[in-house]
C-alpha cells in the first residue's frame, strides 16, 4: 500500500481492510503495515475499528485531572506528584500518592493473609496458578478497615470513578527472582468462561499499582509495547487506562523479576460498572 497524504478515511482503505482480515491477517499486522505506509496510528485504529462491527467500541475510563498540567494534585490535602505523563497508551506515573505510614500498615495487614497468587482461570471464569506469575497475594475487602476506606477515597477522587466500580485491593509480595510475565488486564471476551466474569462489572478499564516498599534491585514495572520501565518507589505509583480489550491499547505490562530483597505492590483493578 502505497503511503497516504491525506489521513481521512476513504471506502477504498475500508476495502482494503477487509480485505487483509479476511485474508487472515490479525489486526495488529494491518496496523503494521499501515503505520509503516505513513498513517497516523490514531486515524489507523478508526479505522481498524469501523469493518468489525463495533465489536471493539471504546469504552469510558477512569481519568485524572491533568487539564491544568499542575505538577501536584491536592486530594483531600494529601499532596501527590505527577511524575510522568503519556497520552498514547495512557500511563501517569504518580509521587507519593500513599505515605509511609500507609503503605507499612497496608504490608502489615496484609502479610498474615498471603497465599500463592492466581489469575483468573479461563474456564469457568475462577482462579488458577499461572507460572507466569511467582508472587505471594491477597485481596482486601472493600472498605474492610479504616485504612481501606481512606485509601479507596483518595483513588475514587484521584481517578474520577466510584468506589464501587473497582474490585478490591490486592497486595502482593514479590521474593527475590519473582517475576509477572508481560500480560493484559482486560478480559478476553472470546476467552471462556468471559460472560460470568463480566457479570460481575463488566471490563476492566484501568489499573493502578501502587509501591509499598522500595527493593534493593529490580522488580520495575515493564511496558514492553513503548519500551517504559517503572522503578518501584515506595508511595508512588502508575496509573493506566485501556478503553477496549484489545492489544493495540498498548497496556502490555508486567512484573520484572526482583534482583535484591522484597517488593510490596497493592493494586487497583477499575471496572466499567458496579463490581459484585
Amino acid at each position: 500500500m502505497s503511503a497516504i497524504q491525506q489521513q481521512a478515511i476513504s471506502p477504498e482503505l475500508r476495502s482494503w481492510i477487509q480485505e487483509q482480515l479476511g485474508q487472515g491477517f490479525d489486526r495488529e499486522q494491518v496496523l503494521a503495515a499501515m503505520l509503516s505506509s505513513g498513517w497516523q496510528k490514531s486515524v489507523a485504529v478508526q479505522a481498524l475499528d469501523e469493518p468489525l462491527g463495533g465489536s471493539t467500541v471504546a469504552s469510558r475510563v477512569p481519568t485524572l485531572d491533568l487539564a491544568d498540567a499542575r505538577p501536584t494534585l491536592s486530594i483531600d490535602g494529601h499532596e501527590v506528584k505527577v511524575l510522568l505523563t503519556l497520552s498514547q497508551p495512557r500511563i501517569v506515573v504518580l509521587g507519593g500518592l500513599l505515605s509511609d505510614e500507609e503503605c507499612d500498615a497496608m504490608v502489615a495487614a496484609a502479610a498474615a493473609r498471603l497465599a500463592r497468587s492466581e489469575t483468573v482461570a479461563t474456564t469457568a471464569g475462577g482462579s488458577e496458578i499461572n507460572p507466569a506469575r511467582t508472587s505471594d497475594g491477597m485481596f482486601f475487602e472493600r472498605g474492610e478497615s479504616e485504612l481501606i476506606r481512606t485509601v479507596e477515597a483518595r483513588l475514587a477522587k484521584l481517578m474520577n470513578w466510584p468506589i464501587d466500580h473497582g474490585e478490591g485491593l490486592q497486595v502482593l509480595r514479590y521474593r527475590p527472582g519473582a517475576e509477572y510475565l508481560p500480560h493484559y488486564d482486560y478480559f478476553d471476551p472470546k476467552m471462556d468462561g468471559a460472560a460470568a466474569i463480566l457479570k460481575r462489572g463488566g471490563q476492566r478499564v484501568a489499573t493502578l499499582v501502587m509501591y509499598l516498599n522500595t527493593p534493593a534491585a529490580g522488580g520495575a514495572t515493564i511496558f514492553p509495547d513503548i519500551k517504559l520501565d517503572v522503578s518501584p518507589i515506595k508511595g508512588n505509583a502508575v496509573f493506566f487506562s485501556y478503553d477496549r480489550p484489545d492489544p493495540l491499547t498498548q497496556s502490555l505490562h508486567g512484573g520484572a523479576p526482583v534482583r535484591e530483597g522484597e517488593k510490596w505492590v497493592a493494586t487497583k483493578w477499575l471496572r466499567e460498572g458496579v463490581f459484585v
